[in-house]
């Protein structure tokens, strides 16, 4: 591993972050759990940052994948394709949005470079508000959009950018307000931004932010963002490339929990669809998607083999009910890190939802970010054979935890005493 690990540092940017002082070769992996080159055995609950959805080396994905690649593996959206034609067909069905047309990509960053497209071009401005605490990307237009300073190398953007409160309800101007009082001021912010404001495109959001710590406002701030919004004409997009699919247990996508003024103009996914394959797209109204005047292609979106893991994962999800699994086995295992958290000191919220929990800890007795903390624990963890992810915008103190969707109770209740094991050894 020494070795591998040197080659890598010989021929890999040293802003590719690696995992653990000591950093580790996954090899294979079944079900929830994964092996190193050493033999070690893991449950995992990062996922490849909330990608491997449903399993690994899920039978009925993999034998999609064979299959079509068996076939023929590339040909480009210059010719017809029936799996990307056939996953268009159920993912605008699920969207919410009428009228709905498809674009795949490669990766959520694109999905979103591409919503970025769209917007300006609809709206014809260069202008577009954002969450604080945000992450859409790591390409030049999604970093000038990411109001996390850890992820945002240049101040350089192609975008004039503007960040509005509302992300995260627990910290900042508006944490000690209720609810419904927490919206009202969030919403005055905006108004007061906007009326400062020429022509803005579009509003882009996370329902709950990722890798920003899984923070999240309460339910139906968008949706009072939307009353907003729509007065000016300008667009929702809505970033579910983490929190769609049923990742959420109570709703498919997002923005279902602020869903009372509609669904958004555009909405963009990635990560679990393809469940490791490289899928990711958008989905906006046709009006919106139709608005570019130039030719455009994608060489390797739609890919027939991308589409046909989708198209297997996607059936698996929604035939065995996995929303619904993480409905019940992430609410049941956040009510036991909320447990465990009420009686460690540096815990200072357990929140999330389905299966998407964070973690956040804290120097005792204070509201001070403590990212040795949240680093040892993790390191913790993965000694007795638990991965998980970490995050937040201060200072990288939460610990991420996103296990995939066919989670079962035993594998939430060992995973929960692995890392209060941790968590007691601060």
């Amino acid at each position: 591993m020494n070795d591998l690990y040197e080659r890598h540092r010989a021929v890999i940017p040293d802003w590719v972050a690696l995992y653990y002082q000591h950093p580790i070769e996954i090899t294979h992996g079944e079900g929830r759990h994964v092996w190193d080159a050493d033999g070690n055995r893991y449950l995992d609950f990062f996922g490849g940052i909330l990608t491997t959805m449903t399993a690994h080396a899920l039978p009925e994905v993999t034998k999609a994948v064979s299959e079509q690649a068996g076939r023929i593996i590339h040909s480009s959206t210059l010719y017809l394709n029936r799996p990307m034609v056939e996953l268009a067909e159920r993912i605008a069905a699920l969207s919410g949005i009428p009228d709905a047309r498809v674009f795949f990509t490669t990766s959520g960053t694109e999905a979103n470079d591409t919503a970025l497209l769209l917007a300006t071009a609809y709206r014809r401005s260069g202008t577009v508000l954002a969450m604080r605490n945000s992450y859409h990307g790591r390409s030049f237009s999604a970093v000038s959009i990411t109001g996390n300073r850890a992820w945002t190398p240049t101040g350089l953007s192609p975008l004039q950018t503007l960040y509005v409160h509302g992300g995260i309800r627990t910290r900042g101007p508006y944490a000690q307000l209720s609810d419904a009082r927490f919206i009202d001021a969030c919403v005055a912010d905006l108004e007061d931004l906007l009326g400062q404001t020429r022509d803005v495109a579009a509003l882009i959001a996370e329902p709950i932010q990722g890798v920003g710590g899984f923070t999240s406002p309460p339910d139906g701030l968008y949706a009072a963002f939307r009353e907003v919004l729509d007065r000016h004409g300008i667009l929702w997009i809505s970033d579910e490339v983490q929190t769609g699919w049923g990742r959420t247990g109570d709703n498919f996508w997002g923005w279902q929990a602020h869903g009372q003024n509609g669904p958004p103009d555009i909405l963009t996914f990635a990560k679990g669809i393809g469940n490791g394959m490289s899928v990711g797209g958008v989905v906006a109204r046709a009006e919106v998607m139709n608005c570019i005047d130039a030719n455009s292609i994608s060489t390797f979106g739609g890919s027939p083999v991308t589409m046909a893991a989708g198209l297997a994962n996607l059936a698996y999800l929604l035939e065995h009910d996995l929303q619904g699994n993480a409905r019940r086995v992430g609410g049941m295992l956040l009510e036991r890190l909320r447990a465990i958290g009420a009686a460690i000191p540096e815990v200072r919220e357990v929140r999330g939802r389905g299966l998407m929990a964070g973690v956040e800890l804290v120097k005792p007795g204070t509201d001070q970010a403590n990212p040795e903390a949240a680093a040892a624990v993790y390191e913790a963890a993965r000694e007795s054979g638990l991965l998980i992810g970490k995050g937040g915008a201060h200072n990288t103190s939460v610990l991420r935890i996103a296990p995939p969707l066919t989670l079962t109770v035993a594998e939430a209740e060992e995973g929960a005493a692995i890392l209060e094991r941790a968590l007691r050894s601060l």
